[in-house]
């Protein structure tokens, strides 16, 4: 086969179609299941919850940041799938030196769309990896457009209170969920104070139910600081998951539009 850059610039070289492989990377995971791979996926991550069947059978190996590295070195993979912000670069680096190991870096849907079709590649699955492209861009393209965005602030974290900026693949798909991202000016996750979003005067506050899982309990302390905003708790998966799951952000985002979301 012949080489892959991944998207870090590093160049891997496959002997063959990959047939005992390891994600550690949760929205891949459920990628490689969409595209039609079973037996190929040897293991996985304890946080790899999609799809259920896989997260109820297939090995664990460690959590995204604290990797079982004896276990891949006993599972033996010809082919590693990893993230550049979900792993730990330490652990990646080492497992670097005796596994081939494709890393995603993506922000964007066009870096998603680039991973999904290098995966699908690599896997031996191209044309189900272009299906799977051109269904996400359709559903995309059916959304309605909002006229004017609603403000938002989007919490991914507590203690410190944590936001995305503009270089986030949250980021992109606030964009496109309608709304204007007031920490826009911001770059990746920074720490925010709950006086700084209220200065941003945002319509919208948007709890995120991952990574930090936020709940009912969370929103009077927030709406206390920040009283003329409306809390919403938001399913973290459809703004953050970057492989096949964005098949479904699409109606979760016109499931908002039709409960009026954006009419304030």
């Amino acid at each position: 086969m012949p080489g892959f850059i991944d998207q870090t610039g590093r160049e891997i070289v496959l002997d063959s179609i990959p047939s005992r492989i390891i994600s550690v990377v949760p929205s891949l995971t459920e990628l490689l299941f969409d595209l039609k791979l079973r037996n190929e996926v040897a293991a996985i991550t304890k946080f790899c919850i999609h799809p259920r069947e896989w997260f109820l059978s297939k090995p664990k190996i460690g959590g995204t940041k604290t990797l079982d590295i004896d276990r891949i070195r006993e599972i033996n993979p010809d082919l590693i799938i990893a993230n550049k912000e979900e792993n730990t670069k330490e652990q990646i680096e080492g497992l670097s030196k005796d596994f081939p190991i494709w890393i995603s870096d993506i922000n964007n849907p066009h870096e998603a769309y680039d991973a999904i079709l290098q995966i699908g590649t690599m896997t031996g699955k191209p044309e189900n990896a272009k299906d799977l492209i051109a269904e996400i861009k359709e559903g995309f393209t059916g959304l309605n457009q909002v006229e004017q965005k609603a403000s938002a602030c989007y919490l991914i974290w507590r203690n410190p209170y944590m936001t995305a900026g503009k270089d986030t693949f949250i980021h992109s798909m606030l964009d496109i969920a309608g709304f204007d991202n007031v920490f826009k000016n911001e770059l990746r996750y920074p720490v925010v104070s709950l006086h700084d979003i209220a200065n941003k005067n945002p319509a919208f506050i948007l709890l995120s139910s991952e990574p930090f899982p936020f709940n009912q309990k969370h929103i009077p302390e927030i709406k206390e600081q920040v009283p003329s905003a409306e809390i919403l708790l938001v399913d973290g998966e459809m703004f953050s998951w970057y492989g096949s799951r964005m098949l479904k952000a699409p109606g979760y985002f016109l499931n908002l539009w039709q409960h009026g979301v954006y009419r304030k």
